[in-house]
């Protein structure tokens, strides 16, 4: 029989991590900025990995995974590639060297000290059964925090996604805009990665929109299929990981691939 008052918060994890990581695939799949998943990810590894060896275990592992993730965001917010003359896609690959260098040479460490690195090993892969209410609620605020930004800078956000030159030039703020926005994608992704773990949130935040943009034009629409695709790869994968006693993970990574094939393959008949 099932368990409403255990599975509860798993499926609702899961409805949450995949709609937010859906609204979020929308802003870096249409500003071409794919990579932003993988760079964030290993800088909040590379955190989680040194909290560990600090003596952190548990769900306090969450703050220098943030910590990490946030300091790499705040790096490439106020790093002006017209100043540096550097692409940001290039920005973000130095930065993703350097985390993932950091990363690796603190997982090294756990052997040399004769510490288990169980904890940390758990943030790459990820996994719904875990989720509490409390795990939901966090989810939900990282989640809120970033609808509202939208929300409240939604005209600086649509000129950025367009040009981030073009919207200085015109005078928005772009800098303080775009770092506000690469925060929120820090604190959302790593809130997230007990759901999908570290290495697979990179699909989740471009999977959803690559098949909303499929079907839809206009930033507006894309957002709200992409939340629905999200959430419907949060739950969906859940439930079929639950039937086949398969990684959560990987299985929402698959269906919301399977989403984007379906897109492709449905927009022939639109």
């Amino acid at each position: 029989m099932l368990d409403l008052a255990f599975w509860a918060p798993v499926m609702a994890g899961g409805v949450v991590a995949g709609g937010s990581s859906g609204l979020l695939s929308v802003y870096i799949v249409g500003m071409r900025i794919p990579f932003l998943g993988v760079c964030v990810a290993h800088a909040a590894l590379a955190g989680a990995v040194f909290g560990a060896l600090a003596g952190l275990e548990g769900s306090l592992l969450l703050l220098p995974a943030l910590a990490g993730a946030i300091l790499t965001a705040l790096a490439l917010g106020l790093a002006d590639p017209r100043r540096i003359d550097m692409d940001t896609n290039v920005v973000m690959g130095l930065l993703f060297s350097v985390t993932m260098g950091l990363a690796f040479v603190g997982f090294g460490l756990f052997g040399v000290l004769g510490r288990s690195d169980n904890d940390v090993r758990s943030l790459l892969w990820g996994s719904l059964t875990y989720c509490r209410w409390a795990d939901v609620w966090l989810m939900l605020a990282a989640a809120g925090a970033l609808a509202l930004f939208v929300l409240a800078f939604g005209k600086e956000m649509r000129a950025i996604l367009f040009s981030r030159g073009d919207a200085q030039a015109v005078g928005i703020r772009a800098t303080g805009v775009w770092t506000g926005f690469l925060i929120l994608t820090a604190v959302l992704m790593t809130v997230n990665f007990q759901t999908v773990g570290g290495l697979m949130i990179y699909s989740l935040i471009t999977n959803p929109a690559a098949a909303a943009f499929q079907l839809v034009r206009g930033s507006g629409r894309a957002i709200g299929l992409a939340v629905v695709f999200g959430a419907a790869s949060g739950l969906g994968g859940f439930l079929l990981a639950a039937a086949t006693d398969l990684p959560s993970g990987a299985v929402i990574v698959l269906v919301s691939s399977a989403f984007v094939l379906a897109a492709a393959v449905g927009r022939r008949f639109l």
